[in-house]
């Protein structure tokens, strides 16, 4: 069997190197270029089983080059790579013919494997494309961050750009639920119709209905009947927040809407006929509810078509300084001090876990604009900041606790269960394995894997840390896997 033929195109020679290498060893036929003309040139002569090119290249970006790909061979698979990694770049690419967007950094295996999946004969046929009827250029983002765990979130979004299909977001409070759902309907098929949210934690249980359904007679509020968000978002999207929060009553309708497609608003006789895109939230276990009996299980069938999750900012930490910077310039645009912040103070943050995710990041900053003197944003201020946050948010007006202090009271757990028993054994290396791990998790979060950098941060000898990381099963990233 004649081996496939891949069409290689980056302007970057080591990585062209390296990729060609990769996809020859599993036994490809390769042709690379630097440039997008020659690629072009190769593809309009009938060359090639397969497209692989990065999206700026020094004569032609690659999106400009796809729509004559798609139209002169409709049937090559063309995946782009991009060091842009923003949820535009992936809709941009899904929106344009691509087969598949792969944001860099990526592993080789993950390429080799979508290499052969778009080969296969069962290979995912092409979907109707929809485009942005917006400007790319100088447009602000509704996603901020380039870390891998975002790049999941930019795929899924990118796919469901030309679907309805109902989504489930999960993740903590202030992860950027609902930014996400704007984005899914500001670049899917609905863009240009309502996009009307409802925060189920926010509406009194007894009103939520009336809320979502609107409401007849005397009991309304305005004369003859108050308008439902149902109603409001008719050929839009209802953004259904927090809606582990929604009362069971409210459930069953609910349910019965998606099921059938109409509903009566209360009070009222009329049945109403419904198109509404649904995207629902929640900060909650479903499935705990569920079989406590809180949360109806046809309804998070109905719900949960596709699950999309939203990692907490301490899964993302390389996004902080590209989020601080954004929250510079929105502070600046709403009348507070222009500042900049310096990298030891970044290096602070990423330090911090952020237990209120995005929304805490960007309260702070806007705290720091607003209260603090100077133009640039130092370590120090961060520190007094988080330190004085975290005393404001105590329950006592005991100072905060020392290292030390925090240490002696979690030795308490192995003291005092032991009761009239043996004596606790082995509670050195217990204590210290304890420590070490965040330690040294920290460490390397910092140096983004960089096993050299973090050994001189902690003051250890390389292959002593390369032992503890071995000896304690922490997972590394090494930026040398990735291309």
């Amino acid at each position: 069997m004649t081996p496939a033929t891949v069409l290689l195109a980056d302007d970057d020679n080591s990585l062209r190197t390296v990729l060609n290498k990769a996809l020859a060893m599993q036994g490809y036929k390769v042709r690379a270029t630097s440039n997008a003309t020659t690629l072009w040139k190769w593809i309009s002569e009938g060359e090639g089983d397969i497209v692989v090119t990065d999206v700026v290249m020094p004569d032609e970006n690659a999106f400009e080059l796809l729509p004559r790909i798609k139209t002169e061979r409709p049937e090559l698979p063309v995946i782009v790579m991009s060091a842009q990694n923003t949820v535009l770049t992936a809709i941009t690419a899904q929106e344009r013919g691509a087969y598949e967007y792969l944001p860099k950094p990526f592993d080789l295996n993950e390429l080799t494997n979508l290499v052969q999946r778009a080969l296969s004969p069962a290979k995912e046929s092409e979907k109707v494309r929809v485009r942005l009827e917006t400007t790319r250029s100088g447009e602000n983002l509704p996603l901020i961050g380039r870390s891998q765990p975002m790049q999941e979130v930019y795929r899924i979004i990118a796919r469901l750009t030309a679907t309805d299909l109902t989504v489930m977001l999960t993740g903590e409070s202030g992860t950027g639920k609902e930014l996400v759902a704007r984005a899914l309907h500001d670049y899917g098929r609905r863009r240009g119709k309502s996009f009307v949210a409802i925060n189920m934690a926010a509406i009194p249980r007894e009103l939520i209905e009336a809320e979502l359904f609107g409401q007849q007679g005397e009991a309304s509020p305005a004369p003859g009947r108050k308008i439902g968000r149902f109603e409001q978002a008719h050929h839009g999207t209802l953004f259904l927040d927090e809606i582990g929060d929604m009362p069971m009553e409210a459930q069953t309708r609910l349910l019965r809407v998606l099921q059938d497609g109409e509903y009566t608003s209360v009070g009222g006789d009329n049945t109403v006929k419904t198109d509404v895109r649904i995207i629902a939230a929640t900060n909650k276990d479903l499935q705990r509810q569920i079989e406590n009996g809180q949360f109806r299980e046809d309804l998070f069938f109905r719900l949960n078509v596709v699950p999309l999750r939203l990692p907490p900012l301490r899964e993302r930490l390389e996004d902080i300084p590209d989020l601080v910077r954004h929250f510079l310039v929105r502070a600046e645009m709403e009348n507070l001090p222009a500042k900049t912040i310096n990298q030891d103070a970044l290096d602070r943050l990423m330090l911090h876990d952020w237990p209120g995710n995005v929304r805490e990041l960007e309260n702070l900053i806007r705290r720091i604009c607003a209260i603090h003197s100077g133009d640039v944003i130092t370590a120090e201020i961060v520190t007094t900041e988080l330190t004085a946050h975290l005393h404001s948010d105590s329950d006592s007006e005991e100072e905060l606790e020392t290292l030390s202090t925090s240490i002696a009271k979690h030795l308490d757990d192995y003291f005092l269960p032991s009761g009239e028993g043996e004596p606790p054994v082995d509670i050195y290396d217990k204590v210290l394995k304890e420590l070490e791990r965040p330690l040294i998790e920290r460490c390397l979060r910092v140096t983004h894997g960089n096993q050299l950098k973090a050994a001189a941060m902690l003051g250890l000898n390389r292959n002593t840390l390369r032992k503890k990381i071995r000896d304690l099963d922490i997972n590394v990233v090494r930026g040398q896997n990735l291309m």
